[in-house]
């Protein structure tokens, strides 16, 4: 268990750094996205409390739903006058965030040395949605990468290696075929694999089959996309055909659904975030694993989850307060902590040298599972208009999914509509 003890004497001491203003704010406002209720409300006024204490800067937390909420909430806000002063929001967004000319970049805040060597100790999977124009935008905080969960019974069921999970795209087809199950009438009542390509999810499941395929689907700047790359159309080839082999089902799957799927024994495999282990591991009445998601020729993933990002409507001191909040929700104890509660990843390596943690992993091993795959993670898709990018791109994998478009096709489709979205921030 975490030492609150211990948290506040790590935090003095970090806190006791050098000023960035000399004028100190004494209350700043934060927003963060929650769907729901449940924990992760009070962990979060756990922390803003322990912060106030170390420093005497109240922190006022305001849970405004969703990513997409939560960023409508947050722009609304700062156009009102009345903005939050830092929030955690999708990491990719962080090209969509800098045309709207809302967010303070790191050095706009004022990273003094201490603070520029404190960046550099994140994942440098994690810094990938941050960097932009010679700048850091943003801190790795809420993040994860895409996994696989499969259930260990089902696989023993199906004759298949419960402690092996497939680590190329042909093993994930033929496991997936076998792991299907139908009744004596014909009906199927558990699917080998399921992947969402709802709304807000395509895009994710989407960018880590083109990373295995070895693609990548646009470039740093977020100006370019290459979906009619051969290797993009290969990549939702395969994606298609795991339905047409019979391991998964026709048509698109929603990410709300495969949870419940997954729990109640529907799905045996299920593409999800790392932040949905400690859920599973509370409410699954049956022993699972979690793996790296496969590749054609061997494991890839993508990274996910929200950065903490700075506005442009806090004032100097505002901004130093928000600055040495970040720091403080990513100390190596604390960042154990969060990761523990919920099972993001914690974002920097140090954290994994903790008592708390090492603990942990000991007596649950695939909670460190996902941080093995780093080294193989891209940053999520994330471009200028990013979500019109991501509805075109959503709508397209969707027509594939429903056999109303060849993969070809889709990706074709795909990317005129994209330069048509991204003519104008093309640099002549």
């Amino acid at each position: 268990m975490l030492n609150r003890r211990t948290l506040l004497a790590a935090s003095a001491a970090t806190l006791a750094a050098p000023s960035i203003a000399r004028a100190q704010a004494t209350k700043i406002s934060f927003y963060y996205p929650i769907a729901v209720g449940g924990p992760i409300p009070a962990i979060f006024d756990g922390y803003c409390k322990e912060f106030q204490a170390a420093t005497g800067i109240e922190v006022a937390p305001v849970y405004a739903g969703n990513y997409g909420e939560t960023l409508t909430k947050a722009i609304t806000a700062i156009k009102g006058g009345n903005g939050p002063h830092l929030a955690v929001l999708l990491a990719a967004e962080m090209h969509s965030l800098q045309d709207l000319d809302i967010l303070a970049s790191l050095d706009d805040v004022g990273l003094d040395a201490a603070g520029k060597k404190w960046m550099e100790g994140f994942y440098p999977a994690f810094l990938a949605n941050s960097k932009a124009e010679g700048k850091l935008w943003s801190v790795p905080f809420q993040r994860s990468t895409s996994v696989m969960y499969f259930n260990k019974d089902a696989f023993k069921e199906a004759g298949l290696d419960t402690e092996k999970f497939p680590r190329t795209w042909a093993e994930l087809q033929a496991a997936a075929v076998k792991l299907t199950k139908k009744d004596a009438g014909g009906r199927v009542t558990r699917w080998g694999v399921k992947m969402a390509a709802d709304v807000g999810n395509a895009q994710w499941t989407f960018g880590g089959l083109a990373n295995q395929a070895g693609h990548i689907l646009m470039n740093e700047a977020g100006t370019e996309t290459y979906f009619n790359h051969p290797k993009a159309i290969e990549a939702l080839a395969f994606w298609r055909g795991l339905a047409t082999a019979g391991a998964a089902p026709e048509g698109v799957s929603n990410w709300g659904q495969l949870t419940p799927d997954f729990l109640e024994g529907n799905a045996a495999i299920i593409q999800h975030t790392t932040g949905n282990l400690t859920n599973l591991r509370t409410n699954a009445k049956f022993p699972f694993g979690i793996a790296g998601l496969p590749g054609k020729e061997g494991p890839r993933t993508v990274v996910g989850g929200g950065n903490i990002y700075f506005f442009k409507n806090a004032n100097p001191a505002e901004r130093a307060a928000a600055l040495k909040f970040a720091r403080f929700l990513t100390e190596p104890d604390r960042a154990a902590d969060w990761s523990m509660k919920t099972g993001y990843i914690a974002v920097r390596p140090e954290a994994y040298e903790t008592k708390t943690l090492k603990d942990y992993i000991a007596g649950f091993p695939a909670a460190d599972v996902a941080r093995g795959f780093l080294p193989v993670a891209v940053g999520e898709l994330s471009t200028f208009e990013n979500q019109k990018v991501y509805a075109a791109l959503t709508n397209n994998v969707q027509a594939c999914l429903n056999g109303t478009k060849t993969p070809a096709q889709a990706m074709a489709d795909t990317q005129v509509e994209a330069d048509r979205i991204l003519k104008s921030y093309k640099k002549a």
